[in-house]
């Protein structure tokens, strides 16, 4: 069920995300008077197909990792001399711009229509307020105590750890002091000054409001076995979802952290598990696999998660909006996302973080099926979020790209006549040398992630 879940998960997730894009590009097209040929959702032969009173064929095909809008274009095709005029490449260059991003800027403002949207109908957020600070971290060395609320991050104003997260990760690799402002219950926010100096994280094994010192308050975790990895070494080993830890190497466990951090010092050391299942004790020996982090230093995993308690009503907060606001503060949450998706590639490209945060296919099918379980909001959180990265990628100036079709119509409109064919197909040729090197180190990415 779990498989099937994810399949149908990613094809809706791509379905939408890929239709809307090429609907924008064809939305454009057919006002300023160009003939759409077909309009196709997947790639390959077509599966489904029929043709619409404007006379374009509209298909759903068999490979579902992109699609395309073909129109009418001298270049390609015979176009018969009534229809010279509907033809792409006849349009003046501004015409052809606009064809051409619009499909990344309605992935743009599809990302605000579903902020727009789960604000108006209202989110439900964990409030973040510190459970503890680690010792000698940034946060600690600054002054700040368990028990307080962050208020803002740099100047602005933040509700949830998410929000926390979002303002820290643009930080990775500065160098300067963020000031954070916190709050103890009933009291006025006191202002903390907190220094960073090339500020690195390895994103892969922590967040950014983790790697900065704060543990966030949850609730008791008692260490019963939630999810587990399929094919994990707790799988592997026996273990199942609902046997509660009672015991490790005879130490009696009490807290799912205190367990997690046993596990993660004893890479590929066997540990005795006495577990309770169905009012039975049980031993099972399991060996911790060893993840490498950025830094070189092993830790181990074992592929368990822990069943979730539920939390406090004092602990939430529902975030909701008026319709006028919620699109305000749909516009701020996806300009927010834009920089932040601008800055990781610019930081990835210089060193600053690292390749390995690279994620194809397979991260993207796994993740719509853990957003779609987790529910609605999830899952179109995850959609916006997708829909911006689609977006942003699509407008870098790499040939292939609508980006790399934007930089050459912006070279003609400022030179005045087309950029040569020869130009072109070695702008071509190094833009598929790259795209494919960027999915083949994606997708090393995420079958090491397996």
């Amino acid at each position: 069920m779990g498989l099937i879940q994810t399949i149908l998960a990613t094809l809706v997730t791509l379905g939408i995300l890929v239709t809307i894009h090429e609907w924008g590009h064809y939305w454009v097209a057919r006002r300023c008077g160009v003939r759409v040929l077909r309009f196709s959702v997947g790639f390959g032969k077509p599966l489904f197909s029929w043709r619409g009173k404007d006379g374009t064929e509209y298909a759903i095909a068999s490979i579902p990792l992109g699609g395309y809008v073909r129109m009418l274009d001298e270049r390609e095709d015979k176009v018969p001399p009534e229809w010279q005029g509907q033809a792409f490449n006849t349009k003046p260059v501004m015409q052809r711009i606009a064809i051409v991003a619009a499909g990344p800027l309605v992935n743009l403002l599809f990302a605000v229509l579903a902020y727009w949207f789960l604000f108006v109908v209202g989110t439900t957020v964990v409030i973040p307020k510190i459970g503890e600070v680690r010792p000698g971290s940034p946060v600690e060395i600054a002054g700040m105590q368990p028990g307080e609320e962050v208020v803002s991050v740099s100047g602005f104003q933040v509700n949830s750890w998410d929000q926390v997260n979002l303002r820290l990760a643009a930080m990775i690799g500065d160098t300067g002091v963020v000031k954070i402002e916190a709050a103890e219950p009933n009291r006025a926010p006191r202002t903390y000054h907190i220094n960073l100096n090339d500020w690195r994280v390895d994103l892969e094994r922590e967040s950014p409001v983790m790697a900065l010192g704060f543990i966030p308050w949850r609730p008791d975790v008692a260490p019963i076995l939630g999810q587990l990895v399929h094919d994990g070494r707790a799988v592997q080993a026996g273990l199942q979802s609902g046997d509660q830890i009672v015991a490790l190497n005879g130490q009696p466990v009490d807290s799912w952290q205190w367990l997690v951090e046993q596990i993660q010092q004893s890479p590929e050391q066997p540990l005795d598990f006495e577990v309770e299942r169905r009012g039975q004790r049980l031993n099972v020996e399991v060996t911790p696999a060893t993840r490498v982090g950025d830094d070189g230093t092993e830790s181990g995993f074992i592929g368990a998660g822990v069943e979730l308690p539920d939390w406090p009503d004092e602990m939430l907060r529902e975030i909701r909006y008026g319709p006028i606001q919620a699109l305000a503060m749909g516009v701020e949450r996806t300009g927010q996302m834009i920089m932040l998706t601008l800055d990781s590639i610019r930081k990835m490209i210089v060193g600053i973080i690292s390749v390995k945060n690279l994620s194809g296919p397979i991260t993207i099918a796994k993740v719509a099926g853990d957003s779609a379980a987790s529910g609605l909001e999830t899952f179109i959180m995850f959609l916006a979020y997708l829909s911006i990265s689609l977006g942003i990628l699509n407008l870098l100036p790499i040939p292939m790209l609508d980006g790399g079709h934007l930089m050459y119509y912006m070279v003609e409109l400022i030179r005045g006549k087309p950029v040569s064919e020869e130009v072109q197909m070695i702008g071509l040729k190094i833009g598929m040398l790259l795209l494919f090197s960027l999915m083949a180190l994606a997708i090393f990415n995420d079958l090491a992630r397996l």
